[in-house]
This record gives C-alpha cells, structure tokens and sequence, in this order.
C-alpha cells in the first residue's frame, strides 16, 4: 500500500512536471530562441496565453511575448536560469521594455511556490485520513486536518486555557 502510493504521487509529480515544462517552457532558455523558426515560438506563446487568460483576461499578449522574447534573447547569455534572466532584467530596467517578458517570468518563479503550498496540505490530509479515516466522522477529520495545516498557530494555543474555557462552557453535572 505505501509503495503504490508513493509511486502514484510520483507520477502524479512527473505529469504535473511536464505539464508545467510543455506551457512555460520557452521561457527556461531564453538565448536559445534565436535558433528556433518563428512560427514555433509564436505558437508556444498563444499556448502560454491560453493558459494566463482567465474569462477575458489576459496576463500577456502572445504577439509581443514573441517579439519581446526574440529581442531580449540577444541581450542574455547562454545557460541562464529564469531567475537570473528576471534579476538581469530588473537591475538593468528593462521592464518597461519588455513588460510581457517580464510578467511571463514572475508567473513561472511563483508558481512553484503556489504548487508546493497546495500539495503540502493535501499531502497533510491525505496523511491523517488514510490512518483515521474508518473510525472517524467528517466534522472531526476536517478538524484535525485544519490543525495539521496549521500547526505553527496550533502550537501557539495554551491548551490549559483552552481546557478551562470548555470546561466552563460545556459544564455538566453529575449525580455521585
């Protein structure tokens, strides 16, 4: 059971790996736009819009995302990461040249940041409610896995007061 469940987040982590590469991959390699036909980088750019346009909102302009692209590739060397490209960008203040170029780049840097938060939780949830989950109802799996999610505020809690304010709330007595 825990090797079929790690294979399957594997593989899940792969598929959302290649996802990922096949819409923002043309911005990994900047320089090496200068080698590949137009009509290609054009069309990795209407994919990259597709996928950053949310009702008729659109992040970038495919069009320009292109031309910006093939000029800014001129002015970065080979072998550089997004990150240093975005860097370059800035300190030589180049956004306003290239405001597509550099929106495109801050979604691809933050994007991981956005996975990885996600996944923790469910990997969180998916913890508890494998180990928990036949003899426990809902209400109280949600509980536990709104605590485990955020465990840093969970510990901050002085469990004595906590203690005593339901005590006092739900005091019942009983006959002796």
């Amino acid at each position: 059971h825990v090797l079929d469940c790690a294979i399957q987040s594997i593989e899940e982590r792969f598929m959302q790996l290649k996802e990922h590469s096949s819409i923002f991959g043309i911005l990994h390699d900047i320089p090496k736009l200068l080698t590949i036909p137009e009509e290609d980088l054009h069309q990795q750019c209407r994919a990259l819009e597709t996928v950053l346009t949310h009702d008729d909102m659109c992040d970038i302009d495919a069009s320009d995302l292109g031309d910006e692209l093939k000029a800014f590739s001129r002015y970065i060397s080979a072998g550089s990461t997004p990150k240093a490209v975005l860097e370059y960008m800035c300190t030589t203040k180049m956004i306003t040249l290239f405001p597509n170029a550099f929106v495109a780049l801050r979604i691809l840097l933050t994007l991981p940041v956005t996975v990885a938060s996600g996944e923790c939780s469910f990997s969180k949830l998916k913890l508890i409610k494998t180990h928990l989950c036949s003899t426990m109802t809902q209400e109280r799996l949600v509980g536990l896995a709104t605590i485990s999610i955020d465990h840093e505020l969970a510990q901050t809690v002085d469990l004595q007061e906590a203690v005593q304010i339901f005590a006092t709330k739900k005091a019942r007595k009983a006959p002796l």
